[in-house]
């Protein structure tokens, strides 16, 4: 039986966001094409209909991950303005509910160190999404200080996350969490 063109495509996004949670949660190496073909409720064996190589699918997963920040940047943003809309990203980033729940937030702390040994395709789709993000978190041309400032901020950001998640629930994790807070 043939599939659509608009049900392989659902498909394919299926499979795109559960890769993106799964890995997110799991880490890359973490996680196999069994892992995400199942979670997405579909055979393993039509991964190859979708996807070249789960570096392929990885590479997808990560754009699929730093998608969903952007376009909630972006609705925030045209609702409350670029610098409410940052504010509230920080609180948002820096709060228990994104340490608790990797496979829903940002893929910079949970993927950062698997992209950093990964291939180039997975590596430049993990830099074009930060570019975005920076971009979007800016919501303006960016002068190099700004820019700068900016990369400080997700640094923090991120190096907060990764902490709190390491040294898991107590009162350490929150003194961190405010830290990063006070710092940005």
């Amino acid at each position: 039986m043939r599939v659509s063109r608009e049900a392989a495509q659902a498909s394919k996004a299926r499979i795109t966001a559960e890769a993106a949670r799964l890995m997110r949660e799991n880490g890359i190496a973490g996680t196999s094409v069994a892992d995400v073909m199942t979670a997405a409720g579909m055979t393993t064996g039509g991964f190859y209909k979708h996807f070249e190589s789960k570096d392929d699918l990885t590479a997808a997963a990560v754009r699929e991950a730093f998608g969903g920040i952007l376009t909630g940047l972006a609705e925030s943003a045209g609702t409350r303005g670029t610098d409410a809309a940052r504010k509230a990203y920080f609180e948002t980033y820096l709060s228990d509910a994104h340490v608790e729940n990797p496979g829903k937030g940002c893929p910079v702390p949970s993927l950062g160190a698997d992209v950093g040994r990964a291939g180039k395709l997975i590596g430049a789709a993990f830099e074009d999404g930060i570019e975005q993000t920076i971009a979007r978190l800016a919501g303006k041309d960016l002068t190099t200080p700004q820019r700068a400032a900016l990369i400080r901020q997700m640094s923090t950001l991120v190096g907060a996350v990764i902490l709190a998640r390491a040294v898991g629930e107590g009162a350490l994790r929150g003194e961190i969490l405010a830290a990063a807070r006070e710092a940005i």
